[in-house]
């Protein structure tokens, strides 16, 4: 059987256009100059969100983003800031909150999307303290700052998505340090959803599967093609497929979901 990059019903379809169920409402996703922060950041915009696509080193890639946003009539506009360093979330939100103001005349945020991350692709047995301290300091404590500092910033009803990882839930030894992190970062969901209940302000988890990435290895047709037989539906996931369960998240519809576990993997290895 052929492997498909994409189900049909994917195919050319913009989805969620005209529904608009976002208008009104601001959105922050991080790391969203490519592959599923980008997705996201198009998908939200789609909804009639105004979105802050934030990115760290490629403004070319995050220009591209607010373009194509504006091409199809939404709302979009760059924030720079790096994370994981000192003074990382009080820099990025002072830009964020002046963006805001000058567009919407007020600095409120509806929707936080935890999507930037890095990963390791380092044994165990290699990992040096650098690399785990920076993993964490991106994955997860850049993360948890962040909540913080949005909670200034969300009116009640607010929605905030945490990009986690398949890898939580099986095993890769070339990324344990990888999955510690997003293991610690499911935990904003499960503990911040009791806290955050009382203002409506939802928050879980969101799990990807082998997705594309951008990474040289999905031009490799033999390696796709394995990578695809782990998923119930034999192809690899796009990050349309994981942006479209951000934007049900960030939705009224999702308003009775909070601190949850969402897989998104495609049903990988279920045996």
């Amino acid at each position: 059987m052929p492997v498909r990059t994409a189900d049909a019903a994917l195919a050319g379809v913009r989805r969620g256009v005209g529904a608009e169920r976002l208008t009104g409402r601001t959105a922050l996703v991080t790391g969203s100059s490519r592959g599923m922060g980008r997705a996201a950041a198009i998908r939200l915009a789609q909804e009639g969100a105004l979105v802050a696509v934030h990115y760290n080193r490629d403004e070319a890639a995050a220009r591209e983003v607010v373009t194509s946003v504006e091409k199809d009539g939404g709302r979009a506009f760059a924030v720079r800031g790096e994370l994981g360093v000192d003074g990382d979330v009080d820099g990025l939100f002072a830009v964020l909150e002046e963006d805001l103001r000058e567009r919407t005349g007020s600095t409120d945020l509806h929707i936080l999307v935890n999507n930037a991350g890095v990963m390791g692709g380092v044994g165990a047995d290699e990992v040096t303290p650098e690399q785990f301290d920076r993993i964490f300091a991106v994955n997860a404590k850049a993360p948890f700052f962040l909540i913080q500092r949005a909670l200034r910033n969300m009116p009640d009803g607010g929605r905030i998505i945490n990009i986690s990882s398949g890898l939580t839930r099986f095993a890769n030894p070339d990324e344990i340090a990888y999955a510690m992190s997003k293991g610690a970062l499911e935990q904003l969901a499960l503990h911040f959803a009791k806290a955050l209940g009382p203002r409506r302000i939802t928050i879980n988890s969101v799990a990807p599967g082998i997705t594309r990435n951008g990474n040289p290895v999905f031009d490799i047709p033999e390696v796709v093609e394995q990578m695809a037989g782990l998923s119930a539906f034999g192809r690899v996931g796009e990050p349309e497929d994981v942006a479209d369960v951000v934007a049900f998240l960030a939705t009224d519809e999702a308003r009775w979901i909070t601190g949850s576990f969402v897989d998104a993997t495609g049903g990988t290895l279920l045996g």
